[in-house]
């Protein structure tokens, strides 16, 4: 399991997880774990149910860096690591994410990397439907997930990429004194007015 001096890297160990799936599922193989940030977010309220993670594109509908919507011009909040900039924002919300079961939690994870879209272009999947995030069902979205879950750990990767998921959060802290990852508040859309003068 990943950790330092200061305790379990829960980010870098989510982030090569990420990496392997994606390596291993053809489903996945468009992803591009270096222009997706992954990080945590301190969960608001202590109980099981609620957002376990989020996906945040960081592009709109095409790939593109403006939108118009309701009248009004939006531009995406660029975000960058070092000089590469990122398409994607993957977080996790702590320590409710880590309270679900093992099987729970790698569907949850596959969950929020099928949301990326095929084409990589910083916009979300979007599936046939009104309802273009899980199509008609969200059911049978994560049926599906659990399926590619399935298929991953047949394929036998090394049990390091995933046994943390095996634990509960308070376990992890046990285990290694803290919990510590990247965090990042979440990218907004700024008003074009605002956003050229910021």
């Amino acid at each position: 399991m990943q950790y330092h001096e200061h305790g379990f890297d829960f980010t870098g160990a989510m982030r090569r997880l990420c990496e392997d799936v994606c390596e291993r599922l053809d489903v996945f193989q468009h992803i591009n774990m270096d222009e997706i940030v992954v990080t945590y977010a301190q969960a608001r309220r202590k109980v099981s149910w609620g957002l376990q993670a989020k996906l945040t594109p960081l592009r709109f509908e095409g790939g593109t860096l403006e939108t118009n919507r309701e009248g009004q011009r939006w531009k995406a909040q660029r975000l960058f690591q070092g000089r590469r900039e990122m398409l994607y924002m993957l977080t996790f919300y702590l320590p409710r994410f880590q309270e679900q079961t093992f099987s729970e939690k790698m569907v949850t994870v596959l969950h929020e990397l099928y949301h990326i879209s095929p084409e990589f272009n910083g916009d979300i999947r979007r599936l046939p439907g009104r309802c273009y995030v899980h199509s008609m069902s969200e059911k049978e979205y994560d049926l599906l997930m659990a399926k590619y879950v399935r298929a991953y750990l047949a394929m036998k990767p090394p049990r390091e990429l995933f046994d943390f998921l095996r634990f509960k959060f308070s376990t992890l802290e046990r285990k290694f004194g803290q919990v510590v990852g990247l965090q990042v508040p979440i990218p907004k859309m700024l008003p074009i007015d605002e956003a050229r003068s910021a």
